[in-house]
């Protein structure tokens, strides 16, 4: 769930086509923002740790735009590069727009201390949004959208999965084709809307999850964001205001917001009726959302229709695109390793055995709870996945609200931005053996390995060897309701379906991730071929 570590982090994804929705405005403007910084001299001020070298310059002639430009789709190479290079110690990394400092790993214990007022995750997501120009300031001073999470949602976790497993079932039908010969499909784009509607009916409820305006924001939301704070990004802060203006992704972004301030705010009435009709000691059946907690619960400004109505966009970005990418990245490795089809369908079609179909079925006899937590080799399939498929090169990241000096005297300078190298960290031979080969049963192995190990190494569980979803009190708030999300579905997708890849993908290999800085990004270009299983009730083959 791309605002924070993971579920809570700022991640975007491409159209269907596999482009990144850069119009030719947007491409004029960057080839104006190169000829600016050529012809004008551009220093940023910022202030470079001590004893942290810039890393990446192939000369002492670059120029600094240039290595800020390679980064924009090079910033893999450049990490990996920097990591084994500087093992062992801090470099700095440059960003267009910020920054890095990337600290080796034997710092994230100290840091996770921190607290958010001193080193903010919140604070450096945030302002890779360029918030000025996008109506997104109130991320800053508001933690409603995180509270919610960490309050409401994690402890009541399976009351929700539940919901969502309810409109999974009305989605099904909708958003899959039910075919029984092989179909080509752009399976991420079909995954988008059936977790769009999944996340509405938890957030704002029924008829909302079925509102074709609000899933429409759900999906395309977050590429506008991206796009416009992408763009505002590659020039100067002094250009911001002027180069705002042009980028039409910007205007989108607040028809967008006016859209779902009209919906929020028709919620937010009727939820004020409701209220009143308690008071008056009616009898009223309300659904039970997190939208009306908030609301419930906000300060009056939070509760406001114009702030609310923001927050409830943000917070389908966080959700929809990375709980949709890290199921299309399960089903790539599947079709690349066939042979784990068989193994994970024989878990699933055991446990349906036991329980009965997976959640997401009409009338499920057992709650997603049951479900999940037999899961226990297709949860160690997606650490797998996810260890090699990351939704960010660069995590956790933190924004220094303040100067810090580490134990060790080490010096962060106020408005640093920290980061921590985790795929490189995942990567590395002293984590992990072999740690270029794809082995799903990892996880599954150290779990099984003693009874005291049983309840560890789960998908969604942060650890210093998996930072997935962040790291510390700050880690992704709603990992544990997109684990169960990714498992439900995926669960009755291997109930359900058959999945292979077309002929010219099969002789090209798995789809390469695709990179804009640090962020990473599935091929949504690519086509899997679809089919429905031949089942009898209870999982049994016929």
């Amino acid at each position: 769930m791309s605002v924070m570590d993971g579920l809570f982090s700022f991640h975007f994804a491409p159209d269907p086509t596999g482009s990144f929705l850069l119009s030719p405005t947007v491409f004029r403007i960057f080839f104006l923002s190169i000829l600016l910084l050529i012809l004008t001299p551009f220093f940023s001020g910022r202030k470079l740790p001590p004893n942290a070298p810039v890393f990446g310059y192939r000369s002492l002639l670059e120029p600094t735009f240039l290595l800020q430009s390679r980064f924009i789709l090079g910033a893999c190479g450049i990490i990996h590069n920097a990591y084994t290079t500087m093992k062992g110690n801090p470099f700095v990394l440059r960003r267009w727009d910020v920054d890095f400092l990337v600290l080796p790993m034997r710092y994230l214990e100290e840091i996770r201390l921190y607290p958010p007022s001193k080193l903010s995750s919140k604070g450096a997501q945030t302002g890779n949004l360029a918030p000025e120009y996008t109506s997104m300031q109130f991320l800053y001073h508001s933690n409603l959208h995180l509270d919610v999470l960490k309050k409401k949602l994690t402890p009541e976790l399976y009351t929700y999965v539940d919901k969502a497993s309810e409109e999974l079932v009305y989605g099904w039908e909708q958003d899959l084709p039910h075919t029984d010969e092989w179909t080509p499909v752009l399976i991420e784009h079909h995954l988008r809307m059936l977790v769009a509607r999944m996340t509405a009916k938890v957030f704002m409820g029924a008829p909302t999850c079925r509102d074709p305006d609000w899933l429409r924001i759900s999906i395309d939301f977050s590429v506008d964001l991206f796009t416009t704070a992408f763009t505002i990004k590659m020039f100067p802060p002094w250009l911001y205001g002027i180069v705002a203006r042009l980028v039409p992704a910007r205007y989108r972004t607040f028809r967008q917001l006016k859209t779902g301030r009209r919906i929020v705010g028709e919620l937010t009435e009727r939820h004020r009726l409701a209220q009143e009709k308690r008071r008056r000691g009616e009898a009223v059946e309300e659904e039970d959302t997190l939208l009306n907690w908030m609301l419930d619960h906000g300060t009056p400004s939070e509760v406001e229709v114009y702030e609310m109505g923001a927050r409830q966009c943000v917070l389908t970005l966080a959700s929809i695109h990375t709980t949709a990418s890290n199921v299309s990245n399960m089903l790539y490795d599947l079709c690349t390793y066939p042979e784990w089809f068989t193994e994970l369908r024989t878990e699933v079609l055991a446990i349906a055995a036991e329980l009965g179909g997976p959640p997401g079925q009409e009338n499920p006899p057992v709650s997603a709870k049951e479900w999940c937590a037999r899961l226990d080799k297709l949860d160690s399939f997606f650490v797998e996945s996810q260890r090699h498929s990351p939704v960010l090169l660069l995590n956790p990241q933190r924004l220094a609200y303040q100067d810090i000096t580490l134990k060790d005297g080490t010096f962060i300078p106020k408005g640093s931005r920290l980061a921590f190298a985790n795929y490189e960290h995942s990567m590395d031979e002293a984590v992990y053996p072999d740690p270029r080969t794809f082995d799903p049963m990892r996880s599954y192995r150290k779990r099984m390995s003693h009874p005291d190990q049983r309840d560890r190494h789960k998908a969604g569980m942060t650890h210093p060897d998996n930072l997935a979803f962040g790291y510390g009190n700050q880690a992704c708030a709603g990992r544990q309701f997109a684990v169960a999300e990714i498992k439900m579905i995926m669960a009755r997708l291997l109930y359900d379906f058959e999945f292979d890849f077309p002929a010219d993908w099969k002789a090209r290999g798995r789809p390469k991730t695709m990179h804009i800085n640090e962020n990473c990004f599935t091929n949504q270009g690519v086509k899997l071929l679809m089919r429905k299983r031949t089942t009898t009730m209870r999982g049994k083959s016929v």
